[in-house]
């Protein structure tokens, strides 16, 4: 099943699904496994590689840190070429069966903590349940969201905005029969060079897969 996987990535027909699938297995990672690590339900993972759902980039982050690949594995997302970016002159991308169009604003340096995205959100959209590391600020551009923040429903409109920590479980749609415009910043890394499995991936990881686990030094060795 592996290598129906990795065909379907061969043939330049790549599927996030596919390619999420093929690094679990190569990592002799279960769904359990990845789901634990990325603090993704196992459910919500079994659809996503099947496709037939499409996580927000913000779960396919995590999902890509679980795995120990930067998301760049799975979606290339333009990088703007320097700080400044020009309205009407950004690339555009969005995840292979997703409705959304991102264009990204932030850019990589060292040190650097934010993300950033303009997102076009299509009448109708609904996005997954989540919660994760650090914070996040939505601005509404334009049109209406309808966000949900531990169980609490609210309607934003053109020029509101919600600041919030990311591990409070939370989601959003777009409840209008018109396209939204958000802008998202947060501190939760996305485009990051630096992706390094997570302590579960390592140590369930056979030998020659990933790094090898350091042996833990006893108080006897320690002595000699």
């Amino acid at each position: 099943m592996a290598q129906t996987a990795l065909a379907e990535v061969e043939q330049g027909h790549p599927k996030v699904g596919a390619l999420i699938r093929a690094r679990r297995r190569q990592q002799h990672m279960t769904l359990m496994d990845l789901g634990a690590a990325a603090e993704v339900s196992v459910g919500y993972l079994s659809q996503v590689e099947r496709d037939h759902a499409t996580p927000s980039l913000g779960t396919l982050a995590q999902i890509a840190r679980a795995l120990g690949v930067s998301i760049e594995y799975f979606v290339s997302a333009p990088a703007p070429h320097n700080a400044l970016t020009r309205a009407g002159d950004r690339n555009r991308f969005s995840l292979d069966g997703s409705s959304i169009i991102y264009e990204r604003l932030g850019a990589d340096f060292p040190g650097n903590q934010l993300s950033s995205f303009i997102m076009l959100v299509p009448p109708g959209y609904r996005s997954e349940t989540v919660s994760h590391e650090g914070e996040e600020i939505l601005y509404v551009l334009e049109g209406a969201i309808t966000q949900r923040l531990d169980g609490e429903e609210m309607v934003m409109s053109a020029g509101d905005s919600l600041h919030f920590r990311g591990n409070r479980p939370h989601s959003w749609s777009n409840h209008t029969d018109q396209p939204a415009k958000l802008l998202w910043t947060g501190t939760l890394a996305l485009f990051r060079s630096t992706a390094r499995p997570s302590r579960q991936v390592v140590a369930k990881a056979k030998p020659g897969i990933n790094k090898p686990v350091r042996k833990k030094v006893t108080s006897k060795e320690k002595r000699t």
